[in-house]
């Protein structure tokens, strides 16, 4: 979840704001690292995961909204060779073509600029749109027609660009006259040039102005516009890399295409390229990389392209980005700084992260100041201490990132790991077989219990609109929020919020209503929203399903403990922390809180070994899990926390409602990508038709539902016998259900 935030606030940032504040290759290898985690755990893939969308939304954007006709997807990255390689493999695999198959492709610099789609119509322009979230954009046709680039109407004429370096064939020559298409849709990036971007600059210093990041924020905040005299001012450019709607496509080849892009008058890149093997592709990579630094413009990687249109039209799309392209990105770039200190963060589960304050560097044109240290074992593996010379990079799984330590040899005190919160001042320990140190006490720590907090209300927990991380920190600091419950006593402090800055009667009403209209939540939701480490919205779920009640998980839980590992540290106990006692004991009336009563005719309470066993019995459930649950409810501020809850709140018993399936009764295992949907999607949709969702194949499975990627399942199935469909035919048996 802390990943996803990460990657949609910089998404809005670049796209929406126009104030990036991390460099392209650490928004790379962030998006990158959450597609390794969804890659590794298909099953915690969010609905609305940064891998299927593209750009941001434009609600807050002060020019009128576009829809675009052919959605404006975005492009897969690579980094490395290989990664191109497979990439091609992967083409010829998926069009079931032979091995030495000639598969041809474009190349071209990838430009660093603003998407924009420009649309023709008998070859005049009457609309010029940004990508937006890729179905809807901004409307800046005002603006483009400042950009000296953009021919407002489209020539059938030949054109002789700058003959590019290339390796087979460039894009050049004449060839015959070609008349724009009814409808043609051209896209590409406004850009800004390296020099005019320096006089820009200049020119905002000297007036007290604004003063750009880089070229391509300059281009945006120029094209993003309401008053397009100012846009007429700033010397913008154009480059196109392709097209979208279109009444006719007069060519059979991407390459083709872009000539005659290039003739109707619309500039395209001169290093555009069709290569006929990867060895080329790769070489010409390289060529482009030599030639970066003298580019009049900035790029960040080459583009490549299957050249035949046929073939791009059966390798189709994925969720944001197509088959038949991918962006190769340049390697990270490097700078040399001094470690000025080293802070420790305390996140929702009490580990201390390690945060390093860099003296400011420019890498790659932007200024870096931070830099994670991830833990204690890597400052000890890096061999860190204040004062360090470093070297750091804008690349790797987490960025920017310490790649050497200049200064490692100096005689020098190591650093030493604090063994207390700097928050709360209790012990901090690493449980045996972990990396990270925790505190220890839970949710009286003032740090977690902000953060857990702003989980419990998340979007995957219990959701309340109008609740969000900027209101929940006020009203902690207002000692108005300290657990879980008070977001439900808040009604009590309606005429203390209505006057402060940004509520008013309306807007207070509001939040109110929507936190009642939570006060019998999804039990899975709520579950999950308590942050209990390891139990995640999908196990919640899980042992939902299988307990019903609350009341009935928390027996088997405690009654877990006996066969647990006891729990380390902790504090003085507290209702939701603090000094202050619990506010209310459980109404043991009430069947949904407190603990339950055991009448004389009913069954004995579970022995720890019977718990223990029934819970790790539940798919997906592991030790470790069992573990947290037993060290959870072992705690006595976490029951404290829970009671005082569930005296505010009532969730019905969590009943999942099947429909009549071909798959009723059957266990099935999603593997591979799915691409119209998420995994945990899949397995609700699996729940509701009365399968159970499994995430591996035995000789109990009973389908197998197999996306591109699949391997290991897959050769399982078959071994086994096992049918296995595809994702459309998964679809039909879905729409198919009574």
């Amino acid at each position: 979840m802390r990943l996803a935030k990460q990657i949609a606030k910089h998404n809005r940032l670049y796209h929406a704001e126009d104030s990036p504040e991390v460099s392209d290759a650490e928004y790379d290898a962030l998006v990158r690292r959450n597609a390794e985690l969804e890659a590794v755990f298909p099953h915690l893939v969010r609905p609305d995961s940064p891998s299927g969308l593209v750009g941001h939304d434009v609600a807050a954007s002060p020019l009128r909204k576009v829809a675009h006709e052919v959605r404006m997807m975005s492009l897969d990255n690579s980094f490395t060779d290989e990664e191109v390689a497979e990439f091609v493999a992967r083409v010829r695999r998926f069009l079931a073509l032979p091995d030495d198959a000639e598969v041809a492709m474009t190349a071209e610099d990838k430009i660093d600029g603003l998407s924009c789609s420009l649309r023709y119509e008998n070859g005049r322009l009457v609309r010029a749109a940004t990508r937006g979230d890729g179905q809807v954009g901004e409307d800046v046709t005002a603006n483009v027609a400042h950009i000296a680039d953009i021919p407002q109407v489209l020539e059938s004429r030949e054109h002789h660009p700058p003959t590019p370096s290339s390796l087979e064939e460039g894009v050049g020559g004449g060839g015959p006259t070609s008349t724009p298409p009814e409808v043609f849709e051209i896209r590409g990036e406004v850009y800004m040039a390296k020099a005019d971007f320096l006089a820009l600059n200049a020119a905002q210093e000297s007036k007290g102005d604004k003063i750009f990041a880089n070229p391509r924020n300059a281009a945006a905040g120029s094209l993003r516009q309401k008053d397009a005299t100012v846009t007429a001012s700033r010397p913008l450019r154009f480059l196109a890399h392709g097209w979208g709607a279109a009444s006719e496509v007069p060519a059979t080849t991407q390459f083709e295409m872009m000539q005659k892009i290039a003739r109707w008058g619309v500039p395209v890149s001169p290093l555009l390229v069709r290569c006929t093997s990867t060895e080329n592709l790769l070489a010409h990579y390289r060529s482009i990389g030599q030639q970066r630094a003298d580019l009049l413009y900035d790029i960040d990687g080459v583009v490549y392209k299957v050249d035949r249109l046929d073939w791009q039209e059966r390798l189709g799309f994925v969720a944001k980005a197509p088959r038949w392209g991918m962006a190769h990105k340049f390697p990270a770039e490097r700078a040399e700084t001094t470690l000025e200190a080293i802070d420790i963060q305390v996140g929702r589960t009490g580990k201390l992260t390690p945060v390093g304050r860099l003296k400011p560097v420019l890498v790659g044109g932007v200024t870096v100041t931070n830099v994670t240290l991830h833990n204690r074992d890597e400052i000890g593996r890096l061999g860190v201490r204040i004062g360090d010379r470093i070297v750091i990079q804008r690349a790797g799984d987490v960025i920017p990132q310490i790649v050497e330590n200049l200064t490692r040899d100096e005689p020098r005190e190591p650093y030493h790991f604090p063994d207390h919160c700097p928050e709360c001042q209790s012990e901090a320990v690493a449980e045996e077989g972990e990396v990270d140190v925790r505190c220890t006490a839970g949710l009286i720590c003032p740090a977690q219990r902000v953060e857990r907090l702003k989980h419990f209300v998340s979007r995957a927990a219990l959701d309340i609109e109008g609740l969000g991380e900027k209101t929940i920190v006020e009203f902690y600091q207002l000692g108005w929020l300290e657990s879980p419950a008070d977001i439900f006593r808040l009604r009590k402090r309606r005429s203390d919020i209505v006057g402060r800055e940004g509520w008013k009667d309306k807007s207070v009403d509001n939040l109110l209503a929507a936190i009642e209209a939570k006060r019998e939540p999804d039990a899975a939701r709520l579950l999950f929203g308590l942050g209990i480490r390891h139990v995640g919205a999908v196990t919640a779920r899980d042992l939902m399903k299988r307990f019903v009640t609350l009341p009935a998980l928390r027996e088997v839980a405690e009654a877990a403990h006996h066969e647990s590992s006891p729990v380390r540290g902790g504090g003085p106990a507290s209702a939701g922390g603090g000094d202050s006692p619990s506010r209310a004991t459980p109404d043991n009336s009430n069947p949904y809180t407190g603990p339950l009563n055991h009448p004389a005719d009913a069954p004995p309470p579970r022995s720890g070994e019977d718990a223990h066993a029934e819970l790790l019995s539940i798919d997906g459930v592991g030790p470790v899990v069992v573990e947290a649950l037993a060290d959870f409810f072992h705690e006595p501020h976490n029951v404290a926390v829970w009671e005082d809850l569930l005296c505010e709140v009532s969730p019905p018993p969590y009943i999942v409602e099947t429909r009549a399936s071909a798959v009723a009764g059957k266990i099935v295992v999603f593997t591979g990508k799915l691409e119209t949907m998420s995994r945990d999607e899949a397995k609700a949709q699996a729940e509701a038709l009365g399968a159970r969702a499994a995430g591996s194949v035995s000789a109990k499975t009973g389908l197998v539902v197999a996306g591109p990627g699949a391997g290991s399942k897959l050769k399982q199935a078959a071994a086994l016998g096992i049918e296995v469909i595809d994702e459309a035919a998964w679809a039909e048996i879905v729409r198919n259900a009574g």
